[in-house]
């Protein structure tokens, strides 16, 4: 789907259009489903018993920040990053409230049941620091050099890859397989993960660096856990 859409796009503004970024933004994708999956079950689970993807994650976040040092990539253009770019921490304040406000409603409107100590530490950790660095990190800048052209709305410059990588965020979470069911597609999913995932775009690339959108990332996971 990311390669179709990534040649619709590109192939409607060619002087702007990188192929060959494209099919390594595709690669990204390929290696992180199957580190997050262990391969797909190839590899043996030392978190044993555990009920989260410990291992899944930390594998995949292994190799983004081995990616990321690659010299084509690079930590500071992939936002890894605890520097700020001038003047954007007070742009960022309002869509930092936005983001938390928004998953507190949300938490509020479905009330969970209580969490385990695991589950909490889960949550106030590893989506951030997995999904961050992959989908606002290596991700999005393989997609933005694969698709060049630019729009300014709101402060920033946005592209298609900007487009994709929330709409493979929001993929990731609402499309699923299993033997006994098949392929799923929850909307509701899909929705409740990549709209809000557009603000942390918008953050990532105001500020230069993935440290806001991974703490807003983990507050809202963790408040859905919470209330």
């Amino acid at each position: 789907m990311l390669l179709v859409a990534g040649f619709a796009f590109g192939l409607t503004a060619r002087s702007g259009f990188s192929p060959r970024w494209l099919f390594v933004a595709a690669g990204l994708v390929v290696l992180n489903d199957a580190l997050l999956t262990n391969v797909y079950g190839a590899l043996p689970d030392l978190f044993g018993g555990s009920d989260w993807n410990w291992q899944g994650k930390l594998l995949a976040l292994a190799a983004t920040l081995a990616i990321a040092s690659h010299p084509a990539i690079g930590w500071q253009r992939s936002g890894l990053t605890l520097k700020q770019n001038s003047g954007s921490l007070r742009a960022a304040v309002p869509v930092v409230l936005l983001y938390c406000l928004f998953f507190l409603a949300l938490a509020l409107s479905f009330p969970n049941e209580p969490v385990s100590g695991e589950t909490m530490a889960f949550q106030l950790t590893m989506p951030g620091f997995e999904e961050e660095p992959f989908y606002r990190g290596i991700l999005l800048l393989a997609l933005n050099e694969a698709l060049r052209g630019r729009i300014r709305l709101l402060g920033i410059d946005w592209g298609w890859g900007a487009v994709l990588s929330c709409v493979l965020f929001g993929l990731a979470h609402a499309f699923s397989y299993s033997a006994g069911d098949g392929f799923q597609f929850d909307a509701m999913t899909m929705a409740l993960t990549a709209v809000p995932s557009f603000l942390g775009v918008w953050l990532r690339e105001r500020t230069g660096s993935l440290l806001l959108p991974v703490a807003v990332h983990n507050f809202g996971n963790a408040i859905m856990s919470m209330v």
